[in-house]
């Protein structure tokens, strides 16, 4: 639908402006959840509905107990991830590749003692077929890296779940945007 364009001295109408305002595309907010303290997991819900085909999370602030990977999960599926990507050494310009074959969980970000950081990408998790992943950034100490991937369990979910690779969480917000169609 386009965008409705007014005239000075027009009177705008609560619908035409609610109009505009679910019309102008790109991300939508869906909802944040604030990571408790000492957390092994948290289970963000109702975040994914058949009004999105793809979503954006993202996780800020916060810490964890140790530097390790952040992991995730389609609901509590905790099989069949496969995921690929490169990774770029900072001091010697080195480039890696990883995968991951049927794995439990899929590599989402970084946490660090004094930052949670996550830039995810997925795409049909409520549809009943495969959801695919983007992963923006993965930072290291010592290197960082970007994937894809996608989860091979052709079922509907309605959350998801981050969690550390080891230790826990403390703090933080994790953020769901919708993509309009």
């Amino acid at each position: 639908m386009p965008l409705t364009t007014y005239t000075a001295g027009e009177v705008l109408t609560a619908a035409s402006l609610n109009s505009n305002l679910t019309a102008a595309g790109g991300l939508q907010f869906i909802k944040s959840q604030t990571i408790g303290t000492g957390v092994a997991t948290v289970t963000v819900t109702g975040a994914f509905s058949a009004t999105y085909d793809a979503y954006k999370i993202v996780i800020s602030g916060g810490a964890a107990s140790a530097a390790t990977n952040l992991r995730y999960q389609n609901g509590a599926s905790a099989a069949s991830y496969y995921t690929g990507g490169t990774s770029t050494a900072y001091s010697t310009n080195t480039v890696a590749g990883f995968s991951a074959n049927n794995a439990a969980s899929l590599i989402c970000g970084t946490s660090f003692t004094g930052s949670l950081m996550c830039d995810l990408t997925v795409v049909a998790p409520f549809l009943a077929k495969e959801t695919f992943f983007s992963v923006g950034a993965v930072v290291y100490t010592t290197d960082a890296g970007a994937g894809a991937g996608y989860h091979n369990v052709a079922t509907s979910y309605t959350s998801f779940v981050i969690f550390p690779q080891t230790g826990t969480l403390t703090g933080g917000t994790i953020s769901v945007y919708g993509y309009a169609k």
